[in-house]
């Protein structure tokens, strides 16, 4: 476990989700998605929610994540502070493994911008639709 570059990082804000994070975490302490539901106290579908980022949990259960994963609640929120080291890129000295894995992350990156600017859009219409603007 190491100290993460905000601004560089695999992890950071800009890169990874919350999600991103904690199935990282969960996979550099060598756990499965069930392992981590059962110390949590969880069904799996809930983990899997909070993976997917389709959900988050509550400030108690985040708590327990950051104990078990043994990284720093603030790594988990914002990808800064004491959390996991990025992922090993070179896999058997595999260019294209690498080139794959950044190309990715760089499309996960582009959907999270894209799924950001479509919210925004959709609060601007159904607002202009309830005030009567269209």
């Amino acid at each position: 476990m190491s100290e993460t570059d905000s601004t560089s990082g695999w992890y950071s804000e800009d890169e990874a989700t919350f999600g991103d994070r904690m199935a990282g975490a969960r996979e550099a302490v060598g756990m499965s998605q069930s392992d981590l539901s059962r110390r949590l106290g969880v069904k799996i579908k809930t983990l899997r929610s909070w993976e997917e980022d389709l959900s988050e949990p509550r400030a108690n259960k985040l708590q327990m994540v950051s104990g078990v994963l043994n990284v720093s609640l603030k790594w988990l929120l914002t990808g800064e502070g004491e959390g996991v080291d990025q992922p090993d890129l070179d896999d058997n000295g595999i260019p294209e493994i690498r080139d794959i894995l950044i190309e990715i992350r760089d499309i996960k990156s582009q959907m999270t911008a894209s799924a950001d600017r479509l919210g925004r859009l959709e609060k601007k219409l159904r607002k202009r639709m309830d005030g009567g603007e269209l």
